[in-house]
């Protein structure tokens, strides 16, 4: 008799963590040819400097960190201009920590439920960011079309990725063949793509990610 096929449980209590050095080193992984402290600090205010630098964002703005951690790209995005920063995040604890890591009254924190409430009450935002966080959800089309229902009249959302996926599950890390691009390409058109530089992270990285900038249909 042949053994039973096992089923692989998506996982993502790998998201939890006690403290802000161990949400740092889960949300910024150390990889080839670098550490979590420095891409924290090199990384960060490029992809700050970066996402202004297309979309123009001003104390004005409302900005969708999707996938936002302790709110490391809310943070610096504030800091630069001075919008406001509407966070979102699976986990409890990283949602927990945000609000004292940002440490500014122009930053809220919720989770996905809460998000399409908000979206069911006629809630939009200016642009939204998804950075290293599509290839770890485990129904990514869900998170696209939640990110889609509060896009207002802007319609831009960028998306930081690696080449392939990384879903957590009882089995490990594994990459489950969901194409993003395609998936993306369903409600987005994708106005432009590059690898990340590896100046503002590794040549590892850079040879395994890209930046993408999509705009709703």
């Amino acid at each position: 008799m042949s053994d039973p096929v096992k089923t692989i449980t998506y996982a993502p209590q790998v998201f939890e963590t006690a403290g802000f050095d161990a949400a740092k080193a889960i949300i910024l992984t150390p990889e080839r040819g670098t550490t979590t402290e420095e891409r924290w600090r090199v990384e960060t205010p490029f992809l700050a400097e970066y996402i202004n630098g297309y979309l123009a964002i001003d104390a004005g703005s409302i900005l969708l960190d999707y996938g936002c951690g302790i709110g490391r790209l809310s943070k610096a995005m504030i800091d630069l201009t001075g919008c406001s920063c509407v966070g979102v995040d699976i986990s409890p604890r990283m949602r927990e920590m945000a609000p004292d890591y940002v440490n500014s009254p122009r930053f809220k924190v919720v989770s996905p439920e809460e998000l399409r409430t908000l979206a069911a009450g006629g809630f939009t935002v200016d642009a939204a960011i998804a950075s290293w966080v599509l290839q770890h959800c485990a129904k990514p089309a869900e998170d696209i079309a939640a990110i889609c229902g509060v896009l207002g009249s802007s319609d831009w959302m960028f998306v930081l990725n690696n080449d392939g996926r990384a879903v957590p599950t009882d089995a490990g890390w594994i990459e489950d063949g969901i194409n993003l691009d395609a998936l993306l390409s369903t409600g987005f058109e994708m106005m432009d793509r590059e690898r990340f530089p590896a100046g503002a992270s590794s040549a590892f990285i850079a040879a395994n990610s890209f930046l993408t900038w999509w705009r709703r249909r």
